[in-house]
């Protein structure tokens, strides 16, 4: 019997989350495109997505409870922790540490709230870190390059707080992910108001701002919002694979930065062994559950 063809209902929602990561992906290029202070591109963007956010969806709704903060919080942590990352090493470097999040789901996972951790999770993490340590195989040094090491440092806490981000939105309840980014964009907008007052932008930074406010937050978070409702939760961990395939050539191609060798090495572990493992891991947790 032929195979009936995939309804509409389930594409859709998945070009949304392809549309989502390449959107994303976009990132690192127009990051790297201001000349603003870090901290300072990190509040302009999220002045930018608030107003977007609130013109499109209205006010959030503030109905989370303590779990809203707490998701609010790691979403603005990730978002500045990234710019600033972005800024100071390799776009790569940047979004190919941050990418090990599924990673610390399950370490942070079992260390707040107990879920279960199979000893392939074991395996996964001692490979990933193995991945993380090609990133310095060249020499690890705050003084002969202080940004760099402390970018990717910065960048391997994004994806501890991007896991912290998924495990607290999870948990939601009747609070909404996108009240939890608007939430998020005032908190590092607040953040950063002491730097953005150091100098005005320009007016070669206004696209890039407004882009990465509209376009690389604003509507990426609303595709992914109608698309994690509607697929799951393996499509939504798969398919944003392609920012991490993507913003590095998206920078190599318009700015000419190359990432070492080492840390394409890493990044390839990584994102070989993490989608591996997303792959593999409902079918191993449903088999240690059986009977």
């Amino acid at each position: 019997m032929a195979r009936p063809p995939a309804s509409r209902a389930h594409w859709l929602p998945l070009l949304a989350l392809v549309g989502c990561a390449v959107l994303w992906s976009t990132g690192g290029l127009l990051i790297k495109s201001v000349s603003l202070s870090p901290v300072a591109t990190a509040g302009s963007r999220s002045v930018v997505a608030a107003v977007f956010l609130l013109a499109v969806r209205g006010k959030p709704d503030l109905r989370g409870g303590p779990g809203l903060w707490l998701a609010a919080s790691a979403n603005a942590l990730t978002m500045l922790l990234f710019v600033v990352s972005t800024r100071l090493t390799t776009a790569a470097n940047a979004v190919l540490l941050q990418y090990t999040a599924p990673v610390w789901v399950v370490v942070l996972g079992y260390l707040l709230y107990r879920e279960r951790v199979l000893r392939t999770d074991l395996a996964v993490v001692a490979v990933v870190m193995g991945g993380m340590g090609l990133f310095f195989a060249e020499g690890f040094s705050f003084s002969a390059a202080p940004q760099a090491a402390l970018g990717d440092l910065l960048a391997i806490a994004s994806g501890v707080t991007f896991g912290l981000q998924a495990l607290f939105m999870s948990r939601l309840g009747k609070g909404s992910p996108i009240a939890a980014v608007q939430l998020g964009n005032v908190l590092v907008f607040l953040v950063s108001l002491p730097f953005l007052f150091e100098r005005a932008p320009t007016w070669g930074d206004a696209l890039p701002l407004l882009l990465l406010g509209t376009v690389q937050i604003g509507t990426a978070y609303l595709l992914f919002s109608y698309a994690a409702t509607r697929l799951t939760p393996l499509e939504l961990i798969l398919v944003p694979i392609l920012e991490p395939l993507l913003n590095p050539v998206l920078v190599f191609l318009v700015r000419g930065e190359r990432p070492t060798a080492t840390a394409i090495a890493g990044g390839a572990v990584i994102v070989a062994t993490v989608t591996v493992w997303c792959v593999l891991r409902p079918r191993l947790l449903r088999r240690s559950l059986a009977p």
